[in-house]
């Protein structure tokens, strides 16, 4: 990360959510890390929930996050593989305005390095969704990870050079 001392840092609401079948709040170890990791950097958590593998209950709470001004960005945790039961890129789908595929693109290969070629199971996303930012992670601890630690800590300082997601914001919803 190039951080420009020049720069303020800004700190931004990031919501989490965590998708789930079979967690509950006493056993989410992946969102409690997006937590960790979000308050460490300097930003605020918005908001936090848990949700089953629904695709119209993620749409929901997305939609509601979305519209919240206090929110200016989601990550979400779990529901990013390949069964049935995995939708949430399917709700990001029905919610957004953009795709921002360099997310997942990068993310396969910082995971490539941990994991090794299972990487390619992972349909980690990002969209632009009426202003709002939401990245869809995997739900394993190290996933969580390899997404903060690897692209978003950088991506959502302000101070990062050559640029970042935070500068965008202003104009997210320029048509």
């Amino acid at each position: 990360m190039a951080v420009d001392p020049e720069r303020t840092f800004k700190p931004i609401n990031i919501a989490v959510l965590t998708v789930s079948d079979t967690r509950g709040p006493e056993d989410d170890t992946s969102g409690d890390i997006l937590v960790e990791r979000i308050k460490a950097a300097g930003h605020k958590i918005g908001a936090r929930a848990l949700e089953k593998d629904d695709a119209s209950r993620i749409v929901s709470r997305l939609n509601n996050w979305i519209d919240d001004p206090a929110i200016d960005a989601v990550v979400t945790t779990g529901g990013t593989g390949l069964t049935g039961r995995d939708v949430t890129p399917e709700a990001l789908d029905r919610v957004k305005d953009k795709d921002i595929p360099g997310f997942g693109e990068i993310f396969r290969l910082i995971s490539y390095r941990t994991i090794g070629t299972s990487t390619v199971q992972s349909r980690a996303c990002a969209v632009v969704a009426r202003g709002t930012y939401i990245f869809a992670l995997p739900g394993s601890n190290g996933a969580v990870k390899d997404g903060w630690d690897g692209i978003l800590a950088e991506q959502l300082d302000s101070r990062n050079r050559p640029c970042n997601f935070v500068e965008l914001m202003p104009r997210l919803r320029e048509v």
